[in-house]
């Protein structure tokens, strides 16, 4: 068989015992057999659980898909709409806390009904119960505070809520007294606080996995994706959940960002992935996910956990990269506007760090720890923002200086 077979096979071979004393042994693989021959005699090797690694993630039963994940991309597109809107200074405040916490008021009237983006917010048993307010509160200050001093044309500067122009008109933010372009904040930190912790914390943990072990052996079924009877276990579902949380606004049967070119209007942690991706340090991460969700599903299929665990940690170690270097690159563009002046995009690029910053308590790095604990990141965050304007009173050395710091606790370094 030919060597590349490994890349598409994966086996796991049960051998029968062997009597003879002394045996020279050598491998070869012959139509995913393995044959083992020996100086005396030849002895036939038992196999089972062999399986196929599909190219896409696609998995049948009966031949009907079992993969679905419509409550995430769902959940994806309420949260892209919810950052459009928190720059929309006719948004009121009933409305986004409508549609944040009780899933209903989209324009996109499909959206309205049983799922919700706030409940899902930093809901994981890690999560830290200080992290959903915080959205609840910028939602509130945009509402009562940014949007009247923009409709007001006051002109935002250090301590004063507004607009704020790029002298070459370049760019527009709306800011509060500190600097916070709140859309901004709030969307990437969601990519922390819901796609990763949903993703690393919650569908793909262990806990939540395991808990389905019984019923995944068993061959019980728990979900039907409209079929007339249920044909998915939990297990494989719980899987798809986690991959919609990263594909959702994608194609199912590829890696990375299905639209690269509308993907920044969106609340998407595919998006950045494909940016990381790009580095000459990480070239191939989007696939290596995407390859490990496959062969993850694969295992589960096979009710082999040893291996799903492994391709769930490769995809949690993967995934938190994504918000270790975008915090730290963000910093280090905050630094380099200020250096030349361009304010504008100074406090839209440390908008992005500090909801970047928010997500380093929510990954796992190769040893299942977070990058930084909650404590870490509120010490950061505070830092971040002190003094009465915030981001307009920092300096290009100090951001630098963090940026060093996150590359730090990370172990990532920036190309």
């Amino acid at each position: 068989m030919k060597s590349q077979i490994l890349l598409s096979f994966l086996a796991l071979i049960s051998f029968s015992s062997c009597t003879e004393t002394e045996t020279i042994t050598e491998y070869e693989y012959v139509d995913r057999i393995v044959k083992e021959t020996v100086t005396e005699t030849v002895t036939v090797i038992e196999t089972n659980n062999i399986y196929v690694l599909p190219q896409e993630y696609s998995f049948t039963r009966n031949g009907i898909s079992t993969v679905y994940y419509s409550g995430q991309t769902t959940r994806l597109k309420m949260a892209t709409e919810l950052k459009k809107d928190m720059n929309d200074t006719a948004s009121t405040q009933e409305l986004l806390n409508t549609m944040f916490n009780s899933g209903t008021g989209f324009t996109d009237s499909t959206l309205d009904g049983s799922k919700k983006v706030g409940n899902k917010t930093a809901a994981s048993p890690v999560a830290s119960a200080t992290v959903k307010p915080l959205f609840d509160g910028w939602i509130t200050e945009f509402t009562t505070v940014v949007a009247p001093a923009v409709a007001a044309g006051t002109t935002a500067s250090s301590g004063v809520a507004g607009e704020y122009t790029e002298a070459d008109g370049s760019r527009t933010v709306k800011v509060n007294a500190k600097g916070f372009e709140l859309n901004q904040v709030f969307s990437k930190g969601l990519i922390g606080a819901l796609q990763v912790d949903q993703i690393v914390n919650s569908y793909l943990s262990f806990s939540k996995l395991d808990g389905a072990k019984e019923d995944n052996d068993a061959g019980i079924f728990g979900y039907s994706n409209s079929q007339p009877e249920n044909y998915i276990t939990n297990m494989e579902h719980y899987w798809d959940e986690g991959f919609g949380y990263l594909n959702g606004l994608d194609s199912q049967f590829k890696s990375g960002l299905g639209d690269a070119a509308t993907g920044k209007d969106t609340a998407n942690l595919n998006y950045y992935l494909n940016k990381v991706n790009s580095q000459s340090n990480e070239e191939g991460i989007s696939a290596k996910i995407y390859n490990a969700f496959i062969a993850g599903r694969a295992a589960i299929v096979n009710k082999d956990y040893v291996e799903r665990d492994k391709q769930a940690a490769i995809i949690s170690s993967e995934i938190s990269k994504v918000v270790g270097y975008k915090a730290q690159s963000y910093l280090v563009d905050g630094a380099e506007d200020i250096t030349n002046g361009d304010w504008a995009d100074a406090l839209h690029a440390l908008s992005e760090a500090y909801g970047f910053i928010l997500g380093l308590q929510f990954t796992k790095d190769s040893t299942g720890n977070p990058y930084m604990t909650n404590t870490e990141v509120n010490d950061l965050l505070a830092r971040l923002s002190a003094g009465d304007g915030g981001f307009w009173d920092r300096t290009a050395d100090e951001l630098t200086a963090m940026a060093a710091e996150v590359a730090s606790a990370t172990g990532l370094t920036l190309p």
